[in-house]
């Protein structure tokens, strides 16, 4: 039998990178994975090919709608070719997912493929192609998360189907109607209607993004409105059904009322679960709570010392980014040193296009908590980039405390913005005031301008540029 200083169980982003740091502090490491490619939900089924998929679909409505007003003239019609689009996209797949495998040797981590569950808290059991048992001192659980559905839905994977379904469907649809209103849902659905679909979202709650800032929100929605899909707030799903080829979803409107909206595919995007299926987590007398999480302390250690857990499995967001800083944490933990983790700093995106970022308080956490904040904001109109590119659409607005001028929170929309969230992060990680951003240089003419903008706006309200 193999003994292990720490083994892993599963390769998702918080594990595969957990197995790297590991690997990295002198560790002998092994990592568990029950499929034949690594990186997990994210590489495989979600944030990478998500991202392929609104890439591609970007270029096409870049070229059927705005090439033109470029001076950019295509002869004859511009068609998309979706199979050469998704084969792209598992091309991107692939090439990222075989990167992990290159990393897992050049660290000397020992991979098993397979379905890893506890024997005890120091034995692994693989069922799979490598099957058998491996010991070890340390265990991460890195198991992550599976879609989560409602409970009288009946997912055929075919026409009434989930995010990994999106991803490689063969036809463009008609209308996709869209259950969830969230980060999945409203990406997804910006794939489809730019590529000629027509789209209706669903949401329960009377706002998409509803747990983000609802300036944002409201900002987002009006994009998606202005594409002529079709956003139904407040409504509650009661009822989802296939009749040959054609999905009828019933919903309870605010009123009591009840709609019924048809369309060829129905997407569910209610969030996600996480996933210990087949972990036998009891054996090793791991307790799992009753939302389905891993139960861990503030060092990520289970209520078996030896055992920890990271990622979508435990509490918090579920973020690949997050994952990773669990999994670099729980490396160094083992290690010794004294790491740690700002969960307020985490940031959060939405990859449509205007992106949508944002870090720390929403302006509805500072009024609930009492805190007595100031809020600058910034149009992207105003911005001679944006203009000279067309991405006009959005904001950047920072919420500082009213006496001390630290910066509590920024909320953004708007082109690149996925980026530009790495500034403000680092700005609240050394807690900078809204005046210290607006106090150095940001090169002209960037997007960047509309976070300088915004301090200038939350210090002394005082924006050059508007």
């Amino acid at each position: 039998m193999n003994s292990y200083d720490v083994a892993i169980i599963g390769s998702g982003p918080g594990g595969y990178v957990a197995a790297i740091r590991c690997a990295q502090l002198g560790m002998k490491t092994a990592i568990i994975e029950k499929y034949s490619t690594l990186g997990g939900t994210c590489l495989n089924v979600g944030c990478i090919p998500s991202k392929a998929m609104l890439s591609s679909s970007h270029h096409y409505e870049e070229a059927t709608k705005h090439f033109e007003e470029h001076g950019i003239e295509i002869p004859g019609e511009i068609k998309v070719n979706l199979e050469k689009m998704v084969a792209r996209k598992q091309a991107v797949v692939n090439q990222t997912t075989g990167g992990i495998d290159f990393l897992m040797k050049k660290n000397n981590i020992d991979v098993y493929e397979g379905l890893g569950s506890f024997k005890d808290a120091t034995h692994i059991k693989i069922d799979g192609k490598d099957a058998g048992e491996i010991e070890a001192k340390n265990i991460i659980i890195a198991t992550g998360s599976k879609p989560s559905n409602l409970p009288f839905i009946t997912l055929d994977k075919e026409r009434i189907i989930t995010s990994t379904e999106a991803l490689e469907l063969k036809e463009v649809p008609k209308h996709m109607i869209i259950i969830g209103g969230g980060v999945i849902g409203l990406e997804l659905g910006q794939v489809y209607y730019r590529l000629g679909a027509e789209v209706t979202v669903i949401e329960y709650m009377d706002r998409i993004l509803p747990t983000m800032d609802a300036g944002l929100s409201k900002e987002l929605n009006k994009v998606f409105k202005k594409a002529k899909c079709k956003m139904m707030m407040s409504h509650k799903v009661q009822s989802v059904e296939r009749d040959g080829d054609e999905v009828i979803v019933k919903a309870e409107n605010k009123k009591g009322d009840l709609v019924e909206f048809r369309g060829d595919y129905c997407l569910v995007s209610v969030g996600r679960r996480p996933y210990t299926d087949g972990l036998n987590a009891e054996a090793a007398g791991v307790k799992i709570n009753d939302r389905g999480q891993v139960e861990v302390n503030d060092h990520l250690q289970t209520n078996v010392p030896n055992i920890y857990a990271i990622g979508d499995v435990i509490r918090g967001a579920m973020l690949a980014h997050k994952a990773e800083e669990e999994g670099v944490f729980v490396a160094e933990t083992l290690a010794g040193q004294k790491p740690h983790i700002d969960y307020n700093l985490i940031p959060g995106v939405v990859y449509t296009w205007p992106e949508v970022a944002a870090v720390g308080k929403t302006e509805e956490e500072l009024k609930e908590a009492g805190i007595e904040y100031k809020a600058g904001q910034f149009p992207f109109r105003a911005l001679g980039r944006a203009r000279a590119s067309g991405d006009t659409d959005g904001f950047v607005k920072i919420l500082a405390d009213k006496t001390t001028d630290e910066v509590l929170g920024v909320h953004m929309i708007g082109a690149r913005c996925a980026d530009l969230i790495a500034e403000a992060v680092t700005a609240m990680e050394f807690r900078a005031s809204a005046e210290d951003i607006s106090r150095y240089s940001h090169a002209h003419p960037t997007f960047a301008e509309a976070v300088k903008e915004a301090a200038l706006a939350a210090t002394d309200n005082r924006p050059l540029h508007v």
